[in-house]
């Protein structure tokens, strides 16, 4: 299927949500561990109730699938743990700037998973990211913890999206999104003895505020119900690494948002923005060079 003019809008709205996760990330004051699990249930409950009011289908083809959106769903877990830890240790621009290497992941992993070739232009962009993230690296920055959690954050995300983009060819995309979030939150909870030893500064802090909820609201069901459903959707139409590459565009919307919700503790150094420049333009050209080498990308792994 061709993607529409409507599918793009659509993404670009995608993106303007995910870019706002970071800013709630930060606005919750609830560790980042016992935050991701309460996210994660709201959303499976969320999107349980969406299938029953639209009467969609919560079976899977087989037994096979079953067990690989559970498996997905623990990749999406890491993914939002590393994603809010990197906010945390750091903020959520270094966070989101971090995630941005999710695009050069994806041109390596998507073409191998769907045997076809791997495409150079892909990959160039993909380097130009990482030359972005060597720049904000390389000038006294404050946050290397916090940026490599960001760039885990980007390969988790790379690897269940493509794994994603091959399971809504036969299942929905809210069958998906349900048994990876119920995946990702049973995962949370295992984990939970091991992080309440290791990393937890006491008891495990799993009593919200009021205004904790309303952030977790929206973090479950508008951040994750829709904005991860439909881009799951959207793979039908749009090659994983586009998507990929126009989510990094969530860094214009996280750091002008962070900027002016949190103030100066957001601002960064000079490299920080010509980096994130780098990163930008990469997003930028990547229409332009597609119209070039288009007759390259569907050809077949020899």
């Amino acid at each position: 299927m061709k993607p529409t003019v409507a599918d793009y809008f659509k993404l670009h709205f995608i993106v303007f949500l995910f870019g706002f996760t970071a800013i709630l990330g930060k606005l919750i004051s609830l560790p980042s561990v016992e935050m991701v699990f309460y996210r994660t249930l709201l959303a499976a409950i969320g999107m349980a109730a969406l299938i029953f009011f639209l009467k969609g289908s919560f079976a899977v083809p087989s037994q096979k699938d079953f067990w690989k959106l559970m498996l997905t769903g623990l990749i999406v877990a890491l993914h939002w743990l590393t994603f809010f830890g990197s906010g945390r240790l750091a903020n959520p621009s270094v966070s989101l700037v971090g995630f941005a290497t999710c695009s050069f992941w994806a041109a390596l992993i998507e073409p191998v998973a769907k045997k076809k070739k791997i495409r150079p232009m892909e990959v160039g962009l993909g380097i130009a990211v990482l030359i972005g993230l060597y720049i904000i690296f390389s000038f006294d920055f404050k946050y290397p913890l916090g940026l490599l959690l960001g760039i885990a954050s980007g390969l988790a995300g790379a690897i269940f999206s493509v794994i994603n983009s091959k399971m809504v060819t036969r299942i929905s995309s809210h069958t998906i999104t349900f048994y990876e979030m119920i995946s990702a939150c049973i995962g949370i909870v295992l984990f939970f003895p091991f992080y309440k030893k290791y990393f937890a500064e006491g008891e495990l802090q799993l009593m919200p505020s009021a205004v904790d909820w309303i952030y977790l609201a929206m973090l479950g069901w508008v951040c994750s119900v829709y904005a991860y459903s439909q881009m799951i959707d959207l793979t039908k139409k749009l090659s994983v690494f586009f998507i990929q590459l126009a989510l990094n565009l969530e860094p214009v919307y996280g750091i002008a948002f962070a900027i002016l919700i949190f103030g100066r503790q957001e601002v960064m150094g000079w490299s920080f923005y010509i980096g994130t420049l780098i990163i930008l333009i990469a997003v930028a050209l990547y229409p332009l060079l597609k119209r070039n080498f288009e007759h390259h990308f569907n050809s077949p792994l020899q």
